[in-house]
């Protein structure tokens, strides 16, 4: 128990004069000045009282459409329950081989998901998670191609984006943009912005507009270019979109957060990376393969380590000295449990009420798609009022309506021609990313679009401006 003295030489020590200080940084609004508990509980009868107090200021699953690169699906506690066990959670470094077998054999089972939901040859071990995958990706692709140019469609994640540039920017590699198609927020393929310096051309699938990108033509102009595609997917996705190795892609990347992990405030998750087996020595991190012992039985073991630890380091291709072996292993639980069929239920459910609402949304006074190419479970509205008032309001209502993109339309062009919904007001600021997944059931879909009929007639400007 902490007497008066140690709280006031603890904030002396920190620098502040009373411990309210400490929770500065939360807004006030947001702020309980107390639990108000009665005496003489128990601990149980605590814990309810807390946890009801708490659920006073969540939004239910079902009512949460963020969306904008980590997404809320349903994990089966099956997962929970086994990435738990302490033979997973405290497994020896697999280094030593013939002690961590275990840990081995489920990397090797991870990176057998992988390609065969990109329909590429081999996958590495996993890295940290899907934005430094792309990087160290592109980067692989320089080294194939030795060429010194990155091109990066508009329709690739901001902050993925931002990660690529931070790559960069040490070894001084220029990165270029390729714009979306204004109207339909497509990544353009025109061989004119594909120079004989670019190596490698990082698009994203779908892309951060939620728009199903055409990958075999992007393949195609990289290709006739002499550059490699690197293609960022949702996996999610893969159960109705096709393989983008299968359409061209000679890298692919991406995030297993949406399998075996909830958002959990963006992380952590697990990277990971697909390419064929003529690339396989330029692959970054730790790659488990399989073999046989001396006695003939099938054993694993990791290979292709090519990092400064192991090998010279003029010939290391990437710093990166581990991999994220828990959450690869929740993600490949949770695709087993799934299987091919489940995959495929989960991609059509997500399709279908993403589709639904968007519908509802657009026969709203004022709403309508900020592009229109084709979508999977995510899409961008503009909206007659600006997005973030929007959503502080439909929060109000019990529903979080999905992420205004004020910041991630920086840069773009998307929606703008011709596209004003009021008078003075830049585009962006009305814009809102609404993400659809399986967790938001017909009803939930159904309360969104009462509650926002209801917003939205308050919210929007009248014919006079006002």
């Amino acid at each position: 128990m902490h007497t008066d003295d140690d709280r006031r030489r603890l904030l002396e020590a920190v620098g502040i004069s009373s411990i309210d200080e400490l929770f500065s940084s939360i807004p006030p609004a947001l702020r309980r000045a107390g639990l108000n508990l009665p005496g003489g509980l128990t601990e149980l009868e605590t814990r309810a009282r807390v946890e009801m107090l708490a659920a006073a200021d969540t939004i239910p699953d079902s009512s949460s459409f963020l969306g904008a690169g980590c997404y809320r699906h349903f994990v089966p506690a099956a997962v929970r329950a086994l990435v738990s066990r302490g033979e997973f959670a405290t497994a020896y470094t697999p280094y030593q081989p013939e002690v961590s077998q275990g840990t081995l054999q489920h990397i090797f089972e991870f990176q057998t998901c992988v390609c065969e939901l990109t329909g590429l040859e081999v996958a590495n071990a996993s890295l940290y998670d899907g934005p430094s995958a792309l990087a160290e990706a592109a980067f692989m692709a320089l080294r194939l191609t030795r060429r010194e140019e990155i091109l990066v469609s508009d329709g690739l994640h901001p902050e993925a984006a931002q990660v690529v540039d931070t790559y960069a920017a040490g070894p001084g590699f220029p990165v270029r943009r390729l714009p979306l198609d204004p109207q339909t927020g497509v990544t353009v393929s025109d061989p004119a912005y594909l120079s004989s310096a670019i190596g490698a051309v990082l698009v994203q699938q779908p892309n951060h507009l939620g728009v199903v990108e055409d990958i075999a033509a992007l393949a195609e102009a990289a290709h006739a270019a002499g550059a490699l595609i690197v293609v960022s997917v949702n996996p999610s996705t893969l159960g109705v979109l096709e393989a983008p190795g299968r359409l061209g892609a000679d890298i692919v990347v991406g995030d297993v957060q949406v399998f075996g992990s909830a958002p959990s405030f963006g992380g952590p998750s697990a990277g990971f990376l697909a390419c064929y087996t003529a690339h396989v020595r330029q692959i970054p991190g730790r790659l488990v393969g399989q073999t046989t012992d001396s006695e003939g039985r099938r054993c694993y073991t990791l290979t292709l380590q090519a990092r400064e630890q192991h090998i010279r380091r003029a010939k290391a291709t990437s710093s990166i000295c581990s991999n994220q072996t828990l959450s690869a292993l929740a993600a490949t639980i949770h695709l087993a449990l799934l299987g091919p069929a489940g995959l495929r239920e989960r991609s059509e459910i997500c399709l279908q009420r993403a589709h639904r609402l968007h519908t509802a949304l657009c026969a709203l006074p004022g709403v309508r798609p900020l592009v229109t190419g084709p979508f999977f479970h995510e899409f961008a509205l503009v909206l007659p009022c600006p997005a973030a008032h929007f959503a502080r309001a439909m929060r109000e209502c019990g529903v979080d309506p999905g992420v205004p993109l004020t910041r991630l339309l920086l840069g773009t062009n998307v929606g703008l021609p011709g596209a004003g919904p009021a008078p003075g007001d830049a585009v962006s600021e009305h814009v809102l990313l609404v993400a659809v997944t399986e967790v938001n059931t017909p009803e939930a879909l159904d309360r969104y679009v009462t509650a926002a009929r209801e917003i939205l007639a308050v919210l929007s400007p009248t014919e006079d401006g006002s």
